[in-house]
């Protein structure tokens, strides 16, 4: 290292040189080209900055090799070091023109820069140099524009740029909000003797000794070997550079020169155990000029974060690209006004981007996240009660009578009292059915609750008052279902009512759209059908939407279009953790069924290993020859080759030929036409058949009071929220019911997840504990379910800070709903809503 300015001239003049003779490192009076390059650039000014000085001992390892490389790959180094070189040459010329103070001042702002980027402290906190202004008109000048083009920055110039934008990056913002996935904590420095396997470290000790060689059982295998020592021990470590680049002596030496014994070396890493010891996997070293020096590595001895990569974009480029642009930060306006922040106890927005990139320690990590986590909550909760508060200016949706002669010949003909659950959510629906306001409203109930009743009494309010009603299901099976329960109450009631499905034969459809046009059909249950253009009502007033979340946005609208502003009733038996409940359908009033009809009995849930299979087989003949029946539930329909899972074909003619030929089984699952699952249910329902062999088509919509047993194989296979679905097609009945939950899982976690079927019967527990084993885009079962796709936060770990979120975008939404007051925040909620939906806006 040396004070001396560097030799533009010089190096200019034998890079030219060399070109003009053909790139054959010429030979001078001392060295060869390549070893001129070499050590020149192993000895870098004081004046570069630290990042420069990197670049230079990748250029004096580089030349070093250049007697190894191809024609090609020699012309490239070149033009691309002088193109460097003249970049360098124009900037120490513009220090040159300012005035030596400034000069100064710039080259501190640089460094100023850089240990803010690299985690030091924030380059605008300058109040105690009396230079202040200058050095922050300087820091300003220098830092990158919010909205500037990567390709434009010369820190990362067109070819960086063109990898970054294969990870969607154009910009300076989109860098900045390019948050890391993961981090190491290399910040944690111990002593030699202190290191314990497993741990991320970073040491500071001399080099006792050290050796760089070619691996004797691979030619292409360069290995740095390091003794290193402190007052408490010593530890072997090495690198590994893998190419025939690696394996030229030249450059193995000048490796050497960068570690000379007696030298400081910092070195960070993952402790492990070797033949040796202990040591630091391939560790990330820095030499310094003194133990107490500041450690100015992208990695060592701090917070490294750890970003979303792709194939041919290595950690480091990403990282020194945020490094160019973090300075930037400071040009961001928080949108969030002060007073806002200090109630919810929020980091600044520029501070929260630079901590959690490069954060001093794991308490300012933390801070920042917190507060990035609250702006994508707190936008995305802004956008749905945005969307609530113009849905309810609205003034246009019909007024249905709350009371009336259906109604109370419905409440006549009920062979059961409403529970108290079930009251409470029809008078919330009764309640918004008289207002012009749509209504928009969600009812939760486990399975069984009756949500089916809480929707006719909603339909039938709305035919008194003159409307006509839809109803639809995500599946035939479940249709099919709807309509039956529905054909026994409205014969009853003298309404017509009926299905249409993709099976619907052409003349019965023809016939129900005639129907519905003129009005004189009040009720049309379906599935997708309902949607489609020819499907016309004359007065649509109520739209019901069972399972609501297995259907696609799109779907769910098109068939509110079939009417003016229809109220609209949707439904799910898949009980919604609360933070997914806020988030998917933070625009929607909520109704929850949470108690079940009297006389219910538990279900008796038990996990089983295939060593148990008898006891399974015993119980379901003890409850066939008792005159109950049985479902045996299968993930697939035919054997994989690539799953040793059991399917549903095989286990069908298994059980038929060799366990059960005494009783009759029926088989069901998706791939059947319409007719063959309609027979294969109303076989089932009509004990015809006394064990079904089925897929996931029973899990909604199959309701068979007399099966009392639920046997599912590869139980691990579901998910929490699908086996308590399936299990509640069982004790529908007043005869104790069982489910079996065959695994053969040695896992662990498995094991964990089935345990909790077995302890709890409650549909909104299990829903939770579902989301924490699989996460929230699993536990709806379909990614057409709408779940934001958040960077940051984790509705399994972040609810306090959701929660804080909806609180204070409630607030803002009371005082100025349009959010003319607060420009910035009005301008980033209409970047991020969308965004964060990924263009999808629920119904």
């Amino acid at each position: 290292m040396t004070n001396e300015k560097p030799d533009w001239i010089r190096l200019q003049k034998a890079l030219a040189i060399e070109a003009e003779h053909g790139f054959t490192d010429l030979l001078g009076k001392q060295y060869r080209f390549s070893e001129f390059l070499s050590l020149t650039f192993g000895k870098f000014p004081i004046v570069l900055a630290a990042t420069e000085r990197r670049r230079w001992h990748e250029l004096a390892a580089q030349f070093a090799n250049y007697p190894n490389l191809g024609l090609e790959d020699r012309q490239h180094l070149v033009a691309e070091t002088r193109r460097y070189l003249y970049q360098l040459q124009q900037e120490e010329g513009e220090q040159g023109s300012r005035g030596v103070e400034e000069q100064e001042i710039v080259y501190k702002s640089k460094i100023r820069l850089e240990k803010f980027a690299t985690g030091g402290n924030p380059p605008y906190n300058f109040s105690q140099n009396p230079k202040s202004k200058i050095i922050a008109e300087v820091s300003r000048r220098l830092a990158p524009k919010i909205d500037q083009k990567l390709s434009d920055l010369p820190e990362i110039g067109i070819r960086k740029a063109d990898n970054l934008a294969r990870l969607g990056l154009y910009t300076v913002r989109d860098l900045l909000f390019y948050y890391p996935r993961d981090y190491i904590d290399y910040a944690r420095q111990v002593n030699i003797r202190e290191l314990q396997g497993g741990e991320t470290v970073t040491i500071v000790a001399t080099v006792k000794r050290c050796n760089c060689f070619t691996s004797p059982k691979n030619k292409k295998l360069s290995i740095l070997e390091l003794i290193l020592k402190d007052n408490t021990g010593q530890i072997k470590i090495g690198r590994f550079y893998a190419g025939a680049r690696f394996s030229s002596r030249a450059w193995q030496e000048s490796l050497k020169r960068r570690y000379p014994v007696g030298s400081i070396v910092a070195a960070c890493g993952l402790v492990k155990e070797s033949k040796y010891g202990l040591t630091l996997d391939n560790p990330e070293l820095e030499v310094l000029a003194n133990p107490g020096d500041t450690i100015e590595s992208l990695n060592i001895g701090r917070i490294v974060p750890i970003y979303t990569l792709t194939e041919g974009i290595v950690a480091n480029m990403v990282r020194q690209a945020v490094i160019a642009v973090l300075p930037a930060a400071s040009h961001l306006k928080d949108p969030l006004p002060s007073g806002l922040r200090q109630k919810y106890d929020l980091m600044e927005l520029k501070d929260a981007i630079a901590n959690i990139h490069f954060p001093n320690d794991s308490a300012s990590l933390q801070v920042a996240r917190r507060r990035l986590v609250f702006d994508e909550f707190f936008y995305l909760q802004l956008g749905l009660l945005q969307r609530q508060q113009q849905a309810r200016a609205i003034q246009t949706s019909a007024i249905l009578a709350p009371k009336g002669q259906l109604l109370e010949k419905f409440h006549e003909i009920l062979p059961f009292q409403l529970t108290g659950a079930q009251q409470r959510v029809i008078n919330d629906i009764l309640n918004d059915l008289q207002k012009p306001v749509p209504m928009n409203r969600l009812v939760q109930g486990d399975v069984g609750s009756g949500k089916t009743v809480v929707a006719v009494l909603a339909i039938l309010a709305a035919i008194q008052s003159g409307y006509q009603a839809a109803l639809m299901a995500p599946t035939e099976v479940l249709a099919e279902q709807h309509y039956r329960k529905l054909v026994s109450w409205f014969n009853l009631l003298h309404l017509p009512v009926e299905l249409l499905t993709g099976s619907t034969k052409t003349s019965k459809r023809r016939q129900i759209h005639a129907q519905l046009g003129t009005g004189e059909l009040p009720l049309l249950v379906g599935t997708h059908a309902l949607i489609q253009d020819p499907v016309n009502f004359h007065q649509l007033g109520l739209v019901v939407i069972d399972e609501q979340h297995r259907f696609g946005v799109e779907q769910r609208a098109r068939l509110q279009q079939k009417g003016e502003q229809p109220h609209v009733l949707t439904m799910t038996a898949t009980p919604i953790p609360r933070t997914l409940a806020l988030t998917i359908h933070g625009d929607l009033d909520v109704s929850q069924i949470d108690e079940l009809p009297p006389g219910r009995q538990k279900i008796q849930t038990t996990v089983l290993s295939g060593q148990e299979r008898t006891h399974a087989y015993d119980l379901i003949r003890r409850e066939i020859v008792q005159g109950r029946q049985v479902y045996v539930i299968l993930p697939l329909v035919e054997e994989s080759e690539k799953l040793d899972l059991r399917s549903a074909v095989d286990e069908h003619q298994k059980l038929q030929e060799s366990i059960f030929p005494d009783f009759q089984v029926g088989l069901l699952h998706g791939r059947m036409s319409s007719v063959e699952k309609d027979d294969a249910i109303t076989k089932f329902r009509d004990n015809q058949t006394q064990i079904l062999v089925s897929t996931t088509v029973v899990e909604v919509g199959v309701d068979v009071p007399n099966a009392t047993v639920m046997l599912i194989e590869n139980a691990e296979r579901f998910g929490l929220s699908q086996l308590h679905q399936l299990r509640g097609r069982v004790g529908r009945g007043a005869a104790q019911s069982y489910c079996l939950l065959m695994s053969s899982s040695r896992s662990p976690d498995a094991q964990q997840r089935l345990k909790v079927l077995e302890q709890s019967q409650d549909g909104f527990f299990i829903s939770e504990m579902d989301m924490r084993f699989r996460g929230p885009g699993q536990v709806l079962g379909t990614r057409q379910s709408g779940v934001p796709d958040f960077t940051l936060a984790s509705l399994v770990e972040d609810e306090e800070v959701l929660l804080l979120a909806r609180q204070a975008a409630e607030k803002v939404i009371e005082i100025d709903a349009t959010l003319e007051r607060w420009y910035l925040m009005k301008e980033e909620l209409k970047y991020r809503y969308e965004r964060l939906m990924g263009g999808a806006i629920l119904t």
